[in-house]
């Protein structure tokens, strides 16, 4: 959860809420008993989150050795191209 700090206690909820699950922050994230949910359905539970709160434009789900992170899409940005170029002029006033 170290890439959505503004989050942590808005999932933290609804975990909560949702799936009765508590969880406890930390400065890493969220830490939740392993004995309560498998770390699949926890995956989903992440992923649900994200796309109930209109996340999954920007943050994707992982799960490795048993810990699920949140990480964020790597975007590039794009130099905008003019559908047409500006030339140079080529009309001569010989006034």
């Amino acid at each position: 959860m170290y890439e959505m700090p503004s989050e942590r206690e808005n999932l933290s909820n609804f975990l909560l809420k949702h799936f009765k699950l508590k969880s406890s922050m930390t400065d890493y994230g969220l830490e939740l008993k392993m004995e309560e949910v498998s770390t699949h359905a926890l995956v989903r539970m992440v992923t649900k989150f994200i796309y109930q709160y209109h996340l999954n434009s920007t943050f994707w789900v992982n799960c490795q050795n048993n810990v699920v992170k949140v990480n964020r899409f790597a975007h590039k940005k794009e130099k905008k191209k003019n559908k047409n170029a500006v030339t140079a002029s080529t009309i001569s006033h010989g006034w």
